[in-house]
């Protein structure tokens, strides 16, 4: 079986260092765990550390993984960062602490049921800032609140946006000095205290270098820095968190010298996907080394072979072919059946990778 390896020190380093960073800056953090998919092992080593108790909250958008998380450690404050369905609001105010909303069905939904536990729950309403994912129109912000006001047994603690998921808009400090204006104008006409403007995550943590984040945006949602080590805004390495807490290897099962082309007829039957290779002159074969993984565990844009002579040829649902050339090095053999190949995967793998079944996961 393949097998995702994990190397948790290097996540909790990780979160060490971003809470180091984040708190010379006074901003608080909620640590997004989403990329795990609900794994319980692996969420309890990482949110019994010592380490998450300097966090703010801890956040997902699976139920499922904030029902573990509070069976593990009950104390902790959970985040579900994604409008509720409504008929699993329940499920929403029983697991998580805040939510993240944009709908006034919801809220009134949760205050609802929040009423029936005795339970206050904490909102941050989300803005729509131009990605044109989840968030209310700005021009409705004010009749919003004022709405959402009234409610007995829901606080309002923040407002939020979220930039980059979608679209990939880039989060600036013009929208992001427009949630702080929000705020202002909110608190002022309502006589109400907003503690968070939730208007970072993992895209937004360069602009914190490049000192164009307002001092009023104080809470980021995080998880691609904490667990890859990157920031998507540019795909590099942040500042100098580790980037090599996930690997991904897969067994090679077969091993044999074949044509480039296929023969026979195409039809559509195919649920493949193949890479069309240059043909090195005067050669109509090459070394192919099958993997014991597919397309239904991941996406293979998303991994990267950490041998620069192995290429993509193939993949299928449950095999995946590389060309390995002549097999050749410094005249020996390279590769045999029951090698592995080693692959770094970027954080979509990892996402699809911990939620397949058919993927060993390790920890070293």
């Amino acid at each position: 079986m393949a097998e995702l390896r994990i190397r948790e020190n290097k996540i909790i380093e990780n979160i060490e260092k971003l809470t180091s960073f984040l708190d010379a800056h006074s901003i608080t953090w909620t640590l997004i765990t989403k990329i795990l998919g609900g794994n319980k092992k692996i969420l309890k080593e990482i949110i019994t550390n010592p380490a998450i108790k300097l966090l703010h909250s801890v956040g997902d958008s699976r139920l499922m993984s904030l029902e573990r998380i509070k069976s593990i450690r009950p104390e902790i404050v959970t985040m579900y960062i994604k409008p509720p369905a409504m008929r699993y609001v329940p499920k929403v105010v029983k697991c998580a602490d805040i939510s993240l909303n944009s709908s006034y069905e919801t809220i009134k939904a949760i205050n609802v049921e929040s009423k029936r536990l005795h339970k206050i729950h904490k909102v941050i309403v989300m803005i729509e800032m131009g990605e044109l994912r989840e968030g209310i129109i700005r021009e409705n912000i004010m009749e919003f609140y004022d709405r959402v006001f009234q409610f007995s047994n829901v606080e309002i603690i923040g407002l939020g946006t979220n930039l980059g998921c979608m679209y990939g808009v880039e989060p600036t400090y013009d929208k992001l000095i427009q949630l702080s204006i929000f705020r202002q104008l909110i608190e002022s006409r309502f006589s109400k205290n907003i503690p968070l403007i939730s208007g970072g995550s993992s895209i937004t943590l360069p602009l914190i270098e490049e000192e164009k984040i307002p001092k009023a945006v104080n809470h980021f949602r995080i998880g691609e820095a904490v667990f890859m080590g990157t920031s998507p805004l540019d795909n590099k390495k942040f500042d100098d968190l580790a980037i090599d807490a996930f690997e991904f290897d897969a067994n090679i099962i077969e091993l044999e010298k074949k044509l480039f082309e296929p023969e026979g007829p195409i039809s559509e039957a195919n649920i493949g996907h193949t890479q069309k290779l240059e043909l090195p002159d005067g050669v109509r074969r090459s070394y192919r080394a099958i993997c014991d993984f597919g397309v239904l565990d991941v996406d293979i844009s998303n991994i990267i072979p950490k041998d620069d002579s192995v290429s993509f040829f193939g993949s299928t649902s449950d095999m995946t072919v590389y060309d390995v050339g002549k097999n050749k090095e410094s005249g020996t053999t390279k590769y045999r059946v029951g090698d592995k190949l080693k692959f770094t995967p970027n954080y979509m793998a990892v996402a699809r990778l911990m939620n397949s079944k058919f993927i060993s996961k390790v920890e070293i």
